[in-house]
């Protein structure tokens, strides 16, 4: 994927994801530049962002990290090491977080 293209996507992905949030009373949001940080009432602080130089997504939950590359055969943001999507665990981690069921 060119760089071009990796930009369209990252930004359609963190469009959508801020899109959620917006929609949610229980989390503040910052959303720059490539960058979406989750602030929970509690304090806790998760980071969203892109990482142009290695065309990837990364996500740091806690003292969790997980980092994204496109899957071409699935459309979407595939973890590098088991091959999850990133809505997936966006899903279960905020769900968790909140104590209730959220969808990216």
């Amino acid at each position: 994927m060119d760089a071009a293209e990796y930009h369209r996507r990252i930004d359609a992905t963190l469009g959508r994801v801020v899109r959620v949030l917006q929609g949610l009373d229980d989390i503040d949001y910052t959303a720059s530049d490539g960058l979406v940080t989750f602030e929970f009432e509690d304090g806790t602080r998760w980071v969203l962002n892109r990482q142009s130089g290695n065309h990837q997504l990364w996500l740091a939950a806690g003292a969790r990290a997980w980092h994204y590359g496109w899957n071409a055969e699935r459309g979407t943001w595939c973890d590098d090491r088991d091959g999850h999507e990133v809505w997936d665990r966006l899903a279960e981690l905020v769900s968790g977080k909140l104590g209730r069921p959220v969808r990216f």
